[in-house]
């Protein structure tokens, strides 16, 4: 076996840092992790690099500059939401990339009986300037992300970006397209879906497209009353599959058809998110929806970090990666 050099190893030991992190903030309990605690982890964690700036923006003044998303889901909460971001540029880099994550530190799920955060019915206003209707209180993660992919497009636009990456545990539906193992993958560019898979066999943390089908998927969030709806109930094609399951099939096969009628529901959500960057039109975006794989039972499983640090360096020289 060929000997590590100086270089490999200290590569190593960063990643391993980095999905140990990761893996301990997740099991870090929310009345210890909770949104401030967070924020002020993540400006130690980037305050080892030199040259990292950071912008933070907390309670009432997110929806003073138009954090829609991020305001109404954690407007509700003990802690104030916060929107951070931190930018770096390493010497010699030749291309930007944003990426974007939700860091919700407690999900209550869809208990629309929170009289001080968003219920049912209610239409807001995202930073896009999209306007949201609310039918689902549970599909809530999407709402942060649509904010922070559109805001990493404005900035990113300025810095002649090229690609935007959001991850998040965001859909069961991802657990029934493809598994406990693979994350689902959703993009608008071929080469980038590819060289995801690719990156994902190289780390292990592993991925699955799904189908990027913009103009019949999204028919699925059409509202009356606002640009879409935050969540789908499966008024359309979807409900016809799983219709059709207990129609025409057996009770074994219900099973399997009720994973069809899930599947697009994580497309669904990834294109919720899209939408908000007019689906990637003049920028390559990817979606990881990585639900399942980021746990194990009853911990963290450092999901993540090995992915996105195998596909940012494709096309380097990192010995130890091929």
């Amino acid at each position: 076996m060929e000997k590590l050099s100086d270089a490999d190893v200290n590569f190593l030991q960063t990643l391993c840092d980095s999905i140990r992190t990761a893996a301990r903030m997740i099991d870090t309990p929310c009345n210890e992790l909770h949104t401030e605690a967070f924020a002020d982890e993540a400006v130690t964690f980037v305050g080892k690099l030199s040259g990292v700036t950071s912008t933070i923006i907390k309670g009432q003044d997110l929806l003073k500059q138009g954090f829609g998303g991020i305001y109404h889901v954690g407007k509700a909460a003990a802690h104030p939401p916060i929107f951070a971001c931190f930018s770096y540029k390493p010497s010699g880099a030749t291309q930007t990339y944003a990426l974007v994550g939700k860091g919700i530190v407690y999900d209550s799920g869809g208990m629309s009986i929170k009289s001080k955060t968003i219920m049912p019915d209610d239409v807001i206003t995202m930073l896009s300037g999209k306007t949201v209707e609310i039918n689902n209180t549970d599909a809530e993660g999407r709402l942060v992300l649509a904010d922070g992919v559109f805001y990493a497009k404005s900035v990113l636009k300025v810095m002649q970006a090229t690609t935007i990456i959001d991850m998040a545990t965001l859909t069961g539906a991802q657990g029934h397209v493809s598994g406990k193992h693979h994350a689902a993958i959703l993009s608008n560019n071929e080469e980038l879906e590819r060289r995801a898979c690719v990156a994902g066999r190289k780390s292990g943390d592993l991925v699955h497209p799904l189908p990027f089908c913009p103009d019949l998927h999204f028919l699925d969030l059409k509202s009356p009353v606002a640009d879409m709806r935050n969540a789908n109930f499966g008024k359309t094609q979807a409900t016809q599959l799983f219709i059709l399951s207990f129609l025409f099939c057996t009770i074994e096969l219900t099973s399997f058809f009720l994973s069809m009628f899930k599947g697009p529901l994580s497309a669904i959500a990834g294109l919720f998110i899209s939408s908000h960057i007019d689906f990637g039109s003049d920028v390559d975006w990817l979606h990881v929806d990585m639900a399942y794989p980021v746990s194990d039972a009853d911990r963290a499983t450092g999901y993540g970090p090995a992915l996105i640090c195998a596909l940012l360096a494709d096309g380097l020289e990192v010995p130890i990666l091929k």
